[in-house]
């Protein structure tokens, strides 16, 4: 299916692509600091263009956060609740 005449679904499979393809062969390189995987970027891969690399770096940190998010999730016996309020 085509993401339509702007090419939108292309790019986005770029910048997927490339992400995975980095975390696979480099992966203990990055982290969930964005700057830090810019700085990563630069070290093992030539990416001419400024606003490629930030969203590869952007990608990649949104992965690694959502990982870290998955593997801190906070067991339902810790979660504090507010109670409601009683309404007259």
């Amino acid at each position: 299916m085509s993401a339509g005449a702007g090419g939108f679904g292309q790019k986005v499979d770029r910048v997927r692509r490339l992400s995975i393809l980095l975390l696979q062969k480099n992966g203990a390189l990055f982290s969930s600091d964005f700057q830090k995987n810019k700085e990563a970027l630069a070290k093992v891969a030539t990416i001419k263009s400024k606003q490629l690399r930030n969203e590869v770096a952007g990608y990649i940190t949104a992965l690694l956060r959502r990982e870290e998010g998955e593997e801190e999730e906070v067991s339902p016996e810790l979660t504090v609740t507010q109670p409601e309020p009683e309404i007259s």
